[in-house]
């Protein structure tokens, strides 16, 4: 006999991670439209705003920037896969988890990995990683801008210049700043840049945005295969000889060709997690960029001032602070998962655990994108209060969500912003 299954009845949540994060509710509303075939001009008008929006967000001038279909990992491994060419020199400043994963990737396209390391909780000096640069003399420097498992954000604008200086390719995971902290994509010389939907621009996973430049094209159309079904005969004679990019799904030589005028066919696009982007981008960018970069940083700091009269220690040097990620030391002796679970369960509230060296050493509170509000801070305060107390942890009860309070009848939020 067929089983029978639910109508779906997810609960509501205060999801206060480093991603996902709450999905802006005019962005669900975006998802309902009808459905358009990919190559209605009404659709590929859609196609074209999201382009320009992203190279509004991302403040580049570059004239390719659209969202690869996958989550954040796709638009990463589209990038490196579709630039290494087997041998080629790759170095990689590693200050938590996705520095290893932009490695990891990276050896599985044929690289010659060369890494520096950083105790987690810090970030590098560029001057030593420029100095390794000349050292190493890479084809590539690939760097996480915002590393969420430590709650940190490396400088980058010295590296870039730097990078350009020797003629070296910059790559930047910028998954978790897009949106919720500064990327100057031109400014910082930065040759491809990589976002997600699921942080800080309230949008559900599912296209990783990216940007890239003419240096980075000149090594895609160097590597240029058109699929054999729907090449041309002359495409096929002179790309006969190809050193190509070895995927299929993330080859932005063919993504490029989809997204151009050309509208040269790849894959369907995903038409209504198109259509959450472009509502995501779109209040990203009617709010404008410097007022909600400050949103990002006011709210931060008045859950900076909780946690302080709760006497919390936070984890990390805080001169190199994520503003979209607070790690918060675990107390000695509590069981971190526990307090967790009981947040979730008791209140509805998630926050993050870590990986690696810090799982279960530190909490990770994200502040992001449509998440980042006032309520939201309060609660989630007022929750790993009381479930701390449960646990044991003397803590000066009620000076939380006074401290925060203050803070925000204080400092108001125009005044902040303005």
């Amino acid at each position: 006999m067929m089983m029978r299954f639910s109508e779906l009845n997810t609960p509501l949540r205060t999801i206060m991670t480093p991603g996902p994060v709450e999905v802006d509710p005019r962005v669900l509303r975006a998802m309902s439209n009808p459905i358009l075939g990919q190559f209605d001009p009404a659709f590929t008008a859609i196609m074209n705003d999201v382009m320009v929006m992203i190279q509004q967000v991302f403040q580049t001038s570059n004239n390719w920037a659209y969202p690869v279909d996958g989550t954040s990992r796709s638009g990463l491994e589209a990038v490196l896969a579709s630039i290494i060419v087997p041998g080629d020199k790759v170095l990689i400043p590693i200050y938590g988890r996705f520095g290893h994963l932009l490695t990891e990737i990276a050896e599985r396209y044929g690289a010659e990995i060369h890494t520096l390391d950083c105790e987690w909780g810090e970030v590098f000096d560029p001057d030593l990683i420029i100095q390794e640069m000349k050292k190493v003399q890479p084809k590539i420097v690939a760097l996480v801008h915002g590393e969420t498992s430590t709650g940190r954000m490396q400088p980058l604008e010295e590296i870039g210049r730097a990078c350009r200086e020797q003629d070296i390719l910059f790559v930047v995971d910028a998954v978790a700043t897009i949106g919720g902290a500064d990327v100057q994509t031109d400014k910082w010389f930065i040759d491809a840049a990589i976002g997600g939907n699921q942080k800080c621009l309230s949008v559900p996973s599912g296209h990783s945005p990216i940007t890239y430049n003419k240096r980075i094209e000149k090594v895609l159309l160097q590597r240029k295969k058109v699929e054999r079904g729907i090449a041309t005969d002359s495409e096929l004679e002179e790309l006969r000889n190809t050193p190509f990019i070895r995927s299929n799904y993330l080859d932005l030589a063919q993504l490029q060709d989809y997204w151009s005028p050309r509208r040269l066919n790849h894959h369907t696009e995903a038409t209504s997690m198109l259509y959450a982007l472009h509502e995501g981008l779109r209040i990203v960018l009617e709010e404008g960029l410097d007022h909600r970069f400050a949103r990002h940083k006011y709210h931060e700091q008045a859950l900076l001032k909780g946690l302080e009269g709760m006497e919390l220690q936070l984890f990390g040097d805080i001169h190199s602070k994520l503003p979209t990620v607070t790690c918060v030391k675990v107390p000695v002796g509590v069981d971190a998962e526990s307090v967790r679970h009981m947040m979730l369960q008791q209140f509805g509230v998630e926050i993050a655990s870590s990986f690696g060296p810090l799982h279960g050493k530190i909490w990770r509170i994200g502040t992001m994108g449509y998440s980042c509000r006032k309520e939201n801070i309060l609660y989630v305060l007022a929750s790993l209060e009381a479930c701390l107390i449960r646990h044991g942890v003397n803590i000066p009860a009620g000076e939380a969500l006074q401290a925060t309070l203050d803070y925000y009848l204080k400092e108001k939020e125009g005044v902040m912003l303005d």
